[in-house]
């Protein structure tokens, strides 16, 4: 699973421990060299307190206990050689004392708090990785990608959930969008990729896999939670099924022509198929060679810029959709974050299958994803719904 670039907390941290000891260096030496030259004796004795200060920010408290040191001695000596009054140079040396000690305390809280955050971290990155499962780069006949980004940096993962699984019925996935945040969120993530992933496997019946989510989530969410879907298998060749549940509309890729996959009835999110009642219906889209289809969540088209405008994910797909998936994914990620001024507000998902183009004689000894047995090939479906300049070739990097 690819992930985001590195420049989040952890990122400036790392350059402000680089940093930290050239400006120990500096902001000492400055300071002994000003009162050398202008010989003014206790005046900015005082201020060599800031070496333990910037210390404190990044090292251990032995590392601040030896800058408070170091700060003391050369504090003697300029006091000493500016002639201060011995009564006045003891209580600038004991507050110097007392702002190291002060520091060096916090040091050492600071040190313990990260060493929880690292605890906490570990557990998330643990949680991630058992809720959102790395998805390798070929599942079945596709080529995947994925990106996700969590609002949260520090926690690592959020309300936004995808799954792709290769099940007895053909490839089956899911993306889609719990209502809320935080661990709330988390929980209800957790909850209908286990459904999802046990259902895939079970039901023959696309339509069927969602019913039984709805089902958990109806048993398990209060009444105000729910969650938006989009539910797609594979169960033949050149042909894919969606299921829309109130989420995004998937964006269809062929001869860099984007169309929106539109539900051909409008159903509501996961969880509140009681409150109205109506059903999802079944989409069946034809899908062969060259074709690609990315599925995502609001945190990407809901994104703003410093004017207030939204992410035209529609227009981004079109300028870097290529061969490769990955880079396709990667390049929309950076883009959005440019977009946002790197930093993204709300949870992001971005998961693209692209089948790629294949030989007639691969096509005919290729098995059925549902069924595994050998099947003739198939002539490209056309699509009223759809654009009549759609192609099946694809576009190099």
């Amino acid at each position: 699973m690819s992930q985001a670039p590195d420049h989040g907390p952890d990122h400036w941290h790392r350059r402000l421990i680089v940093a930290t000891p050239v400006l120990l260096i500096l902001t000492v030496s400055g300071l002994v060299l000003v009162d050398l030259v202008g010989g003014s004796g206790l005046t900015w004795v005082p201020l060599l307190a800031t070496g333990p200060a910037l210390a404190a920010t990044t090292s251990g408290p032995r590392a601040v206990l030896g800058v408070g040191l170091l700060a003391t001695v050369l504090g003697v000596g300029l006091g000493l050689r500016g002639g201060a009054p011995d009564g006045e140079l003891a209580i600038a040396l004991a507050a110097l004392l007392v702002i190291t000690l002060a520091c060096a305390v916090t040091s050492a809280l600071r040190g313990r708090r990260e060493r929880v955050l690292a605890a906490v971290r570990s557990v998330a990155e643990a949680a991630q990785h058992a809720l959102l499962q790395p998805v390798p780069a070929t599942v079945g006949p596709f080529q995947v990608a994925v990106r996700y980004s969590a609002a949260a940096a520090e926690a690592r993962i959020g309300g936004d959930l995808y799954a792709l699984v290769s099940t007895p019925y053909g490839v089956r996935l899911i993306v889609g969008d719990v209502r809320g945040k935080g661990l709330p969120a988390v929980g209800t993530a957790a909850l209908v990729l286990g459904v999802f992933r046990e259902a895939a496997h079970d039901e023959p019946d696309l339509l069927e896999v969602v019913a039984r989510i709805e089902r958990s989530l109806a048993r398990n969410l209060g009444g105000d939670d729910f969650v938006t879907a989009v539910v797609a298998g594979y169960p033949r060749d050149g042909q894919l099924e969606v299921v829309n549940c109130g989420h995004a509309s998937p964006l269809l890729v062929r001869d860099r022509v984007v169309v929106p996959v539109e539900p051909d009835r409008p159903a509501p999110p996961l969880g509140l198929r009681a409150l109205s009642g109506e059903t999802p219906a079944l989409h069946v889209l034809p899908f062969t060679d060259g074709d690609q289809l990315l599925l995502y969540t609001d945190g990407v088209t809901e994104a703003r810029n410093h004017h207030r405008e939204f992410y035209p994910l529609a227009e981004g797909l079109e300028r870097h959709t290529c061969d490769s998936p990955t880079d396709t994914v990667t390049a929309l990620h950076g883009e959005l974050q440019a977009h946002v001024g790197g930093r993204l507000h709300d949870d992001a998902a971005l998961l693209l299958l692209r089948m790629p183009p294949r030989t007639r004689a691969s096509l005919e000894g290729a098995g059925n994803p549902a069924t595994g047995h050998a099947e003739p090939a198939m002539e490209r479906l056309p699509d009223p719904g759809l654009s009549s300049r759609l192609s099946p070739r694809g576009t190099p990097c």
